[in-house]
């Protein structure tokens, strides 16, 4: 898998693939420092800066999900919890019937820029 679209090919339903594309394009209209890359045959936001990791993302047939980091997953467990989202120890699930929290996205990508802004490393080094 090499683009964005051969990744929303993999997203059986119409309207599965926009709603993932909105997020996408949303989070990267929003985040002009970002990019977005395939690695691992999946989309992940990085910044563009020194190419360090802030989101990735993922999908199954009932949700799609987002990664953080485990570090940054658990920092905001209580807002996902509060949101209404299910976790596992590394990812976010996002229904797609679930509304969309950019607030709580935009927090977690707000903190992994503050966080990682002079990294020189790919994942989080704590």
């Amino acid at each position: 898998m090499e683009t964005f679209e051969d990744f929303l090919d993999t997203i059986e339903k119409a309207e599965h693939r926009e709603k993932f594309k909105n997020v996408i394009e949303q989070l990267l209209a929003d985040y002009p420092e970002l990019t977005l890359e395939i690695k691992w045959n999946q989309p992940m936001l990085l910044l563009k800066e020194n190419g360090t990791f802030i989101l990735g993302f993922s999908k199954a047939k009932p949700h799609f999900a987002i990664a953080p980091e485990k570090y940054t997953r658990d920092y905001f467990e209580k807002e996902i919890e509060k949101a209404g989202y299910q976790t596992t120890t590394m990812f976010m699930k996002i229904k797609w019937t679930d509304e969309v929290n950019f607030d709580l996205i935009h927090k977690m990508i707000d903190k992994n820029i503050a966080d990682k802004k002079d990294s020189t490393k790919f994942w989080r080094e704590k």
